[in-house]
């Protein structure tokens, strides 16, 4: 029986993850994991010329050798891309004894946690994910996902933010004043007021929304 998986965020800033393998898969995934701060160490006899590059420049640790059981529970985030299917299964063998989240790639079974196909613009992230059954799917659901929220999403996602720090700050106390705060902002063309206003003129309109 296929898994169902629970969307949800982790904040892994500063945790830290093994990456088991040192192919182009595993340096996908620490690419990744790179854009949250992850604490990262890679585990693999041969690696790719980049993944050397990262650990060259302490970005990541890099200890080339084989997997040594049970090592993996001693992280708190856990990928496996051996292209050793025993390796896979001792890792994440070891992980789940050690109630620490793994990830075997591209192998749902052995996931309890996936990846999803994401499409991000600063603080904003949309996901979308087929439960690890039709990866296909999802990842051309976020091409159409980079369709729809083109890169004026950045602006917009970080004004987002800042606005709701003034209403929290500056607003009006009642939960439906707030709500019709919030409202003109998401009411308001953004396209027009990102191409034709400073973010000075920007800033003093989101304070007239208040």
């Amino acid at each position: 029986m296929a898994n169902k998986y629970l969307p949800i965020g982790l904040a892994v800033a500063n945790q830290k993850c093994l990456v088991v393998g040192g192919g182009k898969i595993a340096l996908r995934k620490i690419d990744n994991l790179l854009d949250y701060d992850t604490d990262i160490t890679v585990i693999a006899p041969e690696t790719e010329d980049k993944i050397g590059y990262y650990a060259e420049r302490g970005r990541i640790k890099l200890e080339k050798r084989p997997y040594q059981p049970p090592e993996a529970g001693q992280y708190n985030l856990v990928i496996s891309a051996s292209d050793d299917k025993a390796v896979n299964q001792q890792v994440y063998d070891d992980a789940v004894a050690a109630g620490v989240p793994v990830n075997v790639v591209d192998n749902p079974p052995l996931c309890t946690f996936i990846f999803p196909a994401v499409t991000k613009r600063n603080c904003l992230t949309v996901a979308v994910s087929t439960d690890g059954q039709a990866p296909f799917l999802a990842g051309y659901l976020r091409m159409v996902l980079d369709d729809i929220f083109p890169e004026r999403w950045r602006r917009i996602a970080d004004y987002a933010a800042r606005f709701r720090d003034l209403v929290r700050e500056e607003g009006p106390k009642g939960s439906e004043q707030k709500t019709a705060c919030l409202q003109k902002f998401l009411a308001a063309d953004w396209k027009t007021m990102l191409k034709k206003q400073s973010e000075e003129e920007i800033e003093a309109e989101m304070r007239s929304w208040l």
